[in-house]
């Protein structure tokens, strides 16, 4: 499930690393000195999010990509 999450990375010039944001789930996002380490910490965030939210019994989005803003 995790894996289909879509993750949008850029470059900050303010925090000289790359931020990942994951708009489908609030407050997950991850930053690296790459754009593959951002990804890979996007990665990592988006599982520790859903473990979180099944923990406390919070509903998970289901993943609906890029479609869901157009």
């Amino acid at each position: 499930m995790s894996n289909r999450y879509e993750i949008i990375i850029y470059w900050s010039e303010a925090d000289s690393a790359f931020l990942a944001e994951v708009p489908e789930l609030p407050g997950c996002m991850a930053d690296g000195a790459s754009h593959a380490h951002a990804l890979a910490a996007a990665q990592e965030a988006i599982r520790l999010w859903v473990e979180t939210a099944r923990s406390l019994n919070r509903p998970i989005p289901e993943p609906r990509g890029r479609l869901m803003y157009a």
